[in-house]
């Protein structure tokens, strides 16, 4: 089981219910996938420093997890497949 910190970038055309929907569906795949969300922080609306797919500021949200390191790219395809997460920079969290 590794450690996974994920950073999502989500469409900014979403109130913040729907933004939570998307939380939540991210947070059920994880524990679909065998793992578990030890921390969520959701940083809310901030404008990028770039457009991200023609979108200057996003709903950000960080969270990190334990998942099973065998999973990880079928997780990442799932991610990749939502269509209101715009971005998604996921790290695998190294111990110190």
């Amino acid at each position: 089981m590794g450690k996974y910190e994920l950073l999502s970038a989500i469409k900014p055309n979403l109130d913040n219910d729907e933004a939570d929907k998307v939380v939540a569906k991210i947070e059920e795949s994880i524990q679909g996938f065998g793992g578990s969300v030890t921390d969520t922080e959701k940083l809310g609306r901030k404008k990028s420093a770039y457009d991200i797919q023609g979108y200057r500021d996003s709903y950000f949200v960080v969270q990190r997890m334990n998942l099973p390191e065998d999973k990880v790219i079928d997780f990442k395809r799932q991610l990749r497949l939502n269509e209101n997460i715009i971005r998604t920079i996921f790290t695998k969290i190294k111990k110190a």
